[in-house]
């Protein structure tokens, strides 16, 4: 093993079988109305994952940084937009519209949680799905995805902790915290089975990826290890527009940083690091205290680390472009830098097949040059600008083919099926 890499680890995902789920797409009788209410929520049964992808992307997690750490750049998965309580089964009956003695007669426990079989919210599903009652289907379906996709625990099972996320509405922060504590966790341990949305986590990698990068590896592509390894901070498509205008959660409460509660424990992230993503700057080291680790399990909290989290997201700080400076998405050297003096402490993780060059000066890596780095920043605004207008054109067609994959649906026997039923309401807005 040459001794400038560090040995690579076996990870496993749990990936849950969505045949069901997708037949349950085909009573969603207005997908357009269904998306303003619940977001891209149905694009997750339709994503195909990469598992060979997924597990060399892993492997360059950076448990100090909490991020992804490549030979001379940085990915997160970020936050941009709770009192931890068990619902009642009277609750869980509001929320799901079904009768409070099937709930009580369904609600069991597995792994010492409580929570309902998802082979009886299926069949709820199906019938309320036939009957066309279409506010009941839709509270049982979106559960559903919750409980098995979102926040996948124990197979064929929705637990208790997926209808209290279901109940808010807001799945992000808990997502998020999910994602990252499982990475941690399977990072301390040399390995394992990471519990996350795997669909969610693979959409969001594959956006900053170039476009020209192929998705499949066989017999003439090159493995996905030298392929990411090759990759340089150029390479990166950075910033998405529709952050434009909006303020980045930056720290909570007490804390330097980003606080998050999974289903399992807590930890946090850096946003400071995040910022380019965000369209913002990157010009220097960041200060040590702003990426101050925390973590905890379930369970396992004696400085309380989750009350204080809890406290801490009533008071969120909020930056923009008032406190961050006007958008580019630029990387100045003292920050590149700092990657790279990472990059030989922590090692990677593959050999890397291109030199990196001690300074790289393009127009996303600036050097720094004071004030002259102003003159630079007008230049690289034009440029972002022009790419992510290019960019912005593919995710206009990336929404029309999503939008098509909600139609139709390949069965394992290559029988074409149609996921919609033909209403006139639906057929005649689309027609429109």
């Amino acid at each position: 093993m040459d001794k400038q890499r560090r040995n690579t680890k076996k990870y496993s995902f749990r990936q849950p079988d969505l045949k069901e789920l997708r037949s349950l797409a085909s009573y969603v009788l207005d997908p357009l109305e269904f998306k303003a209410r619940h977001g891209k929520l149905m694009s997750i049964l339709s994503t195909q994952v990469d598992e060979g992808l997924m597990s060399v992307l892993v492997q360059f997690y950076d448990p100090l940084h909490r991020c992804f750490t490549f030979p001379d750049f940085q990915l997160f998965p970020t936050l941009e937009d709770g009192l931890e309580r068990v619902p009642s089964s009277q609750e869980i009956v509001d929320l799901l519209h079904v009768d409070v003695s099937e709930i009580v007669a369904h609600m069991t426990a597995k792994g010492g949680i409580q929570g309902l079989p998802s082979d009886f919210l299926i069949a709820q599903a199906t019938l309320f799905g036939k009957a066309m009652s279409e506010d009941d289907f839709e509270a049982i379906f979106v559960l559903l995805i919750y409980g098995l996709v979102l926040f996948p625990n124990i197979d064929n099972f929705v637990d208790v902790n997926a209808v209290r996320i279901f109940s808010t509405l807001n799945p992000i922060p808990t997502l998020l915290g999910d994602t990252y504590f499982s990475l941690h966790m399977r990072n301390a341990k040399g390995g394992g089975s990471i519990v996350c949305c795997l669909p969610l986590l693979y959409k969001w990698f594959i956006s900053h990826l170039p476009q020209t990068l192929p998705f499949k590896e066989d017999k003439g592509c090159l493995r996905w290890s030298t392929r990411l390894m090759s990759l340089t901070s150029d390479d990166i498509f950075w910033y998405n527009r529709v952050y434009d205008g909006v303020k980045i959660i930056d720290s909570c409460g007490e804390f330097s940083n980003v606080p998050l509660l999974g289903t399992c424990g807590g930890i946090n992230y850096n946003p400071i690091l995040a910022r380019r993503q965000l369209g913002f700057p990157l010009k220097d080291k960041p200060n040590n205290i702003l990426l101050e680790g925390v973590f905890f399990q379930e369970g396992k909290d004696p400085q309380n680390l989750k009350g204080r989290m809890v406290r801490a997201w009533r008071k969120v700080h909020r930056k923009g472009r008032k406190e961050l400076g006007p958008k580019n998405c630029i990387a100045l050297e003292p920050y590149t830098a700092w990657v790279r003096k990472r990059v030989l402490e922590y090692r990677m993780p593959y050999d890397c097949p291109r030199p990196t060059p001690m300074v790289m000066v393009g127009p996303s890596t600036l050097p720094n040059q004071g004030v002259e780095e102003l003159r630079y920043e007008d230049r690289s605004r034009a440029w972002v600008r022009e790419r992510e207008e290019l960019r912005q054109q593919l995710r206009d067609k990336d929404d029309v083919i999503e939008f098509l994959e909600h139609q139709v649906i390949d069965e394992p026997d290559d029988i074409v099926t149609s996921l919609l039923p033909q209403s006139s309401r639906f057929w005649m807005r689309k027609y429109d």
